[in-house]
């Protein structure tokens, strides 16, 4: 029944993303986004470098209002909204350039016209878990999912990477025979490399909270699990050991909510779950906690310590695979529960050598100026 309900839908958009190709290509790109950050360096690069060409953002409920405030020409993508899927799908088919940062089952069956470009920017710098062609429930798809799995892969013409590492594994998980691979860097990275950024988000939230600029901040941001508790930090031992030196930001997934009296450990846990950017806690950080993330691979550009919490791996690993063996890959001590991780926060030190080698491994043609070339790479000419 769902597959019927995917071909019902997709022929739909066959349909009308047909009869829209009866209007010519314009001088147009078109966004589909799911995870903002990439996206809007591109278009601020585009802004700052005052090339004369149309955006549009098709955006989910995630980032369609934050879009929206910068630019009239965005609308809904896979939503119930049918004007805003009418007015996708005619620029989907009259866009020169389109630039994507996931898998888009409606790609199956964009047909697109000879001269446009669709470049995968992908939502995530690297990758710990397995997806795309190598994702382990595969096995139990049918045939004709496959098949539409593969007609999208097709549509990608290039892949922005952040190192050939990464450019390997898009291989596998897109099944890539020719391709093009940009090797500038992933755009979002650059705010790392921003030193004026950088020291305004910091003075921001130790403006919200001058405890964080008194004591050293960990930071907990698990991976979403599907099988089993999202929660497994025993927080009382934790404050008992740390509070005095230490506090602990915890940012969950959005689909989860933190089940936890923080009166109780007051000056010591912060929920930040609820704050939109990552990549910014990560200035004030001095210790990051997490699992199967790819936030590792942009953190490490801090050259701060590590701590991987893998206390379901063997669970993990078997129901989404991993692309290496986890515990010779990351960049610092795994830990298995909670008397192990305040072992490793007060007396494992912080392995440099190894902390570059992953960066050069994950980051290798991330230097600050990712937006910019790949800018010039699509629209320079």
């Amino acid at each position: 029944m769902r597959e019927f309900a995917i071909s019902i839908y997709l022929l739909s958009f066959q349909i009308l993303f047909t009869i829209s190709k009866v209007f010519p290509l314009k001088d147009k790109v078109t966004f589909v986004v799911s995870f903002p950050d990439n996206s809007m360096y591109i278009y601020k690069m585009l802004q700052e470098k005052k090339i004369r060409i149309q955006s549009v953002f098709l955006c989910n409920d995630r980032c369609f209002d934050e879009f929206r405030k910068i630019n009239r020409y965005t609308f809904l993508v896979e939503s119930k909204n049918f004007i805003h899927t009418m007015i996708g799908i005619y620029h989907l088919a009259t866009s020169k350039q389109l630039i994507v940062d996931n898998y888009y089952g409606f790609l199956a069956v964009t047909n697109f016209k000879k001269g446009v470009k669709c470049t995968q920017i992908w939502h995530s710098a690297g990758a710990i878990k397995k997806f795309g062609a190598e994702d382990p429930t595969n096995a139990t798809r049918t045939p004709a999912a496959l098949r539409r799995f593969q007609r999208v892969y097709e549509k990608f013409d290039q892949f922005v990477i952040g190192s050939d590492f990464m450019g390997a594994i898009f291989r596998k998980a897109f099944l890539i025979k020719g391709g093009v691979f940009l090797k500038t860097g992933i755009p979002r990275t650059d705010f790392f490399f921003d030193e004026v950024k950088l020291g305004l988000v910091e003075a921001s939230l130790y403006k919200n909270n001058s405890i964080f600029e008194e004591k050293k901040v960990i930071l907990y941001a698990p991976t979403f699990r599907r099988y089993a508790s999202n929660f497994e930090l025993e927080i009382e031992k934790m404050c008992a050991e740390l509070k005095d030196e230490y506090v602990l930001l915890i940012k969950l997934h959005p689909a989860i909510k933190l089940d936890l009296e923080l009166s109780k450990y007051q000056d010591f846990v912060f929920d930040y779950s609820n704050y939109p950017d990552i990549n910014e806690l990560f200035v004030i950080t001095d210790i990051l906690i997490t699992d199967y993330s790819s936030i590792p691979m942009e953190f490490v550009l801090f050259k701060r310590k590590m701590i991987f919490y893998a206390y379901d791996l063997e669970a993990y690993k078997n129901d989404n695979g991993l692309w290496e063996d986890y515990k010779t890959s990351v960049p610092g001590p795994v830990a298995e529960n909670t008397d192990e991780i305040i072992d490793a926060i007060l007396n494992k030190d912080v392995d440099l050598q190894q902390l570059e080698a992953y960066a050069k491994k994950w980051m290798e043609y991330c230097n600050g100026d990712a937006s910019e070339k790949l800018v010039s790479e699509l629209f320079g000419k």
